[in-house]
């Protein structure tokens, strides 16, 4: 049966050990000789080539779920530059459409003039402003928004909330 075994391995192009005969059909194995014999019994499946055991996807599973919550994102686990995550480019288009959508809302709100909304759309464009928050400390020091509708720290149309913690709500705390 080694020589048989051998004769399948060349045949399969593999290692001897890789070759495996079915239990049923060692008789027809045995009454084999040609390699045409050999390739018969390889086609009809009494004679197969193991395949190797692969690399288990479980854990590579396991680790994507964790990271699709925000684990294993730490500054431990990073390669690479800073950049090279969130591309200098990436990070400038999410801020400034952040701060044009922002700009735009005021625009309709008409809270901002038409010249005064070029200018901080200009300034935003030149990354005169870090964020949001930026524009919104801007507005306020400069008093930039029309009429009474110049909100607390210039934060504009910010509802009023009730206090968030249960001992503030028992105290009649307001903000």
């Amino acid at each position: 049966m080694n020589t048989k075994k051998r004769l399948a391995a060349k045949i399969l192009k593999t290692s001897h050990q890789k070759v495996r005969f079915a239990d049923g059909s060692l008789e027809e194995i045995s009454k084999a000789i040609t390699r045409a014999d050999m390739r018969g019994l390889i086609a009809v499946g009494k004679i197969k080539k193991i395949t190797p055991n692969e690399q288990s996807r479980v854990r590579a599973r396991e680790n994507a779920a964790q990271k699709s919550k925000g684990r294993r994102k730490g500054k431990g686990s990073r390669k690479g530059r800073k950049f090279s995550r969130i591309s200098r480019k990436d990070q400038w288009m999410t801020k400034i459409r952040l701060q044009r959508v922002f700009l735009k809302e005021l625009r309709e709100r008409e809270l901002l003039s038409p010249t005064q909304y070029r200018l901080l759309y200009a300034k935003s464009k030149g990354g005169y402003f870090r964020n949001k928050r930026h524009i919104k400390l801007y507005l306020s020091e400069q008093n930039l928004l029309r009429g009474d509708e110049v909100p607390e720290k210039g934060m504009p149309n910010r509802k009023e909330q009730p206090p968030k913690t249960k001992m503030s709500r028992e105290k009649g705390h307001t903000p």
